[in-house]
């Protein structure tokens, strides 16, 4: 239901960001999702509890803008080096997530866990006043004034002066609009966008929920549960549960642990790839080796070699989400580069919301069929990448269809 809410609710942050900025969106959106998270804790019934959750993630679809701010903030020689390091507080924070759940979860249980990650969010509110709005937004929507004031504090901290003149540029008024990604000059760019952002997510989300199915079912050598039941601590009575459910043991624990830790594992090769061979190449690459891996895991193997599959697996896809995340806000214009990333985010979580049917349910009934359609999801996704028509390393970015900043 957080996918539900985030597919809901991303297009329409995209197009508020576009039409009144990004600092004010994005600040609404990590107020709406901390409170709902928050009010999450107190659900009543299970209903209330997956209605709070669908409310989250309208809220959590906004937080994107963040990566909107930064890419519009920094040089064009620079972004391909920066925008990529966002992923390290992204694994930080899934690490203390987990962390937290293995401690909350079996001694205060799952309320106060909410509770307790609900308390960056809040305190997050405070430092919205230390972030200035996107020069680039300003200047595009005929705000000079904001824009210069800006751009004269980011000098004033780097003690450096702003070069003389003044800021030139058409005030774009159509800003924010849908049918705008369907303009002749991104419509080939969008498609394929969206087709990338489908697949990505159907991989990623694919990933850890296959985890579980094979760690704890033994699927790949099919010895019926019972040996690496065993190994992780579980007993044949908790698969007994009409919904199949389990307490999470220690080891369950240290193996998200483990398996999350490789999202950062190709980071450094990432920012490589993605400098030097461009974003096309590079997503083409990742996406291809994500593709091989999930054939990779019909091999019967020991347990200490599927988790090394699946760390390798999780590298990729996370590789794949870094690339496209950063080549989506590179190459929309200012004028609809929040909805060009919103409408992106939405597309992404239908296939965040196929991957547990394909993962749980069609990988039970047939494990080589469930995989071979991971891959080639993977190399539709990899075709798709390396025939997008703009390369946008070493791409100013422009502000609207025919203009650059």
């Amino acid at each position: 239901m957080v996918f539900f809410g985030y597919m809901m609710a991303s297009v329409t942050f995209g197009m508020l960001a576009d039409k009144f900025g990004r600092c004010k969106v994005l600040c609404i959106s990590f107020a709406w999702g901390a409170y709902f998270s928050l009010l999450t804790s107190f659900a009543p019934s299970y209903i209330w509890f997956v209605f709070l959750r669908a409310l989250v993630g309208c809220g959590v679809a906004g937080h994107s803008q963040g990566l909107i701010i930064k890419t519009e903030f920094l040089p064009t020689k620079y972004r391909g080096y920066i925008l990529p390091l966002s992923q390290v507080f992204w694994l930080s924070g899934s690490l203390l997530i987990i962390g937290l759940a293995s401690v909350v979860n079996s001694t205060l249980g799952w309320r106060w866990l909410i509770r307790i990650a609900s308390i960056p969010g809040i305190l997050l509110l405070l430092v919205f006043k230390f972030i200035p709005e996107s020069a680039r937004y300003n200047v595009s929507s005929g705000n000079d004034k904001a824009a210069l004031a800006t751009l004269k504090w980011i000098a004033k901290m780097n003690h450096s002066v702003i070069p003389e003149g003044k800021l030139v540029e058409t005030v774009e008024e159509k800003r924010g609009r849908f049918k705008d990604l369907f303009d002749p000059k991104y419509l080939r760019t969008s498609l394929q966008i969206w087709i990338i952002w489908l697949g990505i997510s159907f991989a990623y989300y694919g990933v850890i929920l296959a985890s579980a199915e094979l760690l704890e079912k033994d699927l790949v050598c099919s010895r019926g549960g019972s040996a690496v039941e065993a190994e992780l601590g579980h007993t044949q009575e908790e698969f007994q549960s009409p919904c199949l459910c389990h307490t999470f043991a220690p080891s369950d624990y240290q193996i998200m642990f483990i398996s999350t830790v490789g999202e950062i594992a190709l980071n450094p090769l990432n920012i490589l790839g993605i400098n030097f061979l461009g974003r096309r190449v590079s997503l083409t690459i990742t996406m291809g080796c994500t593709a091989v891996f999930f054939l990779l895991l019909n091999i019967c193997t020991t347990i200490t070699g599927l988790i090394g599959f699946l760390f390798m697996l999780r590298a990729f896809v996370a590789a794949n989400f870094n690339t496209i995340y950063i080549y989506t806000a590179e190459v929309y214009p200012t004028t609809m580069r929040a909805m060009g990333l919103g409408t992106s985010g939405s597309l992404c979580r239908i296939g965040a919301m196929v991957a547990p049917f394909i993962a749980q349910v069609l990988m039970n009934a047939s494990f080589m069929g469930a995989l071979c359609l991971f891959a080639l999801v993977c190399l539709v996704c990899a075709i798709s990448a390396f025939t997008l028509p703009i390369e946008t390393k070493g791409r100013s970015l422009q502000v609207g269809n025919s203009s650059c900043f």
